[in-house]
């Protein structure tokens, strides 16, 4: 394995409905089932943080991206939804769809960025293969 450029650590007690925290004490977190799982809903759920984290990372990687294209991607929006998935024998699975707005990229321009940027992101290459992840691109769906 190559060399770690950062390495985040968390403790989590209770599972899904539990609590969480980072080592360094920046994020802490109640963990609770959704309601349409059985829960109160009243905490975060793991779905929610990995839709968060992905549409942040995806996000500056298209900013990245975009500056080794010599396109202005700054302007860029994510709104990020991932779902839970029941699958045969006893297993889940998650889906993801970011919905990315470029409003100041054109077109064919936009498309060729989010699609580079699905090629780089961390989350997507870690999810690719094993989570559909749909992408739609200033209203279009890839």
């Amino acid at each position: 394995m190559s060399q770690a450029l950062y390495t985040a650590d968390a403790h989590v007690v209770g599972g899904r409905s539990g609590r969480g925290r980072t080592s360094d004490g920046r994020l802490e977190v109640e963990l609770e089932q959704p309601k349409e799982l059985g829960g109160s809903g009243e905490g975060t759920n793991p779905e929610q943080l990995f839709a968060v984290g992905y549409a942040a990372c995806f996000a500056s990687t298209i900013s990245l991206v975009g500056q080794g294209l010599g396109v202005d991607a700054d302007d860029v929006q994510i709104d990020s939804s991932v779902s839970l998935i029941a699958l045969d024998g006893d297993r889940f699975g998650l889906g993801v769809e970011l919905q990315v707005a470029l409003p100041s990229v054109p077109g064919e321009r936009a498309v060729e960025l989010v699609r580079a940027a699905h090629r780089a992101c961390p989350y997507s290459n870690a999810t690719r293969g094993n989570v559909d992840v749909t992408l739609v691109v200033n209203g279009a769906r890839l």
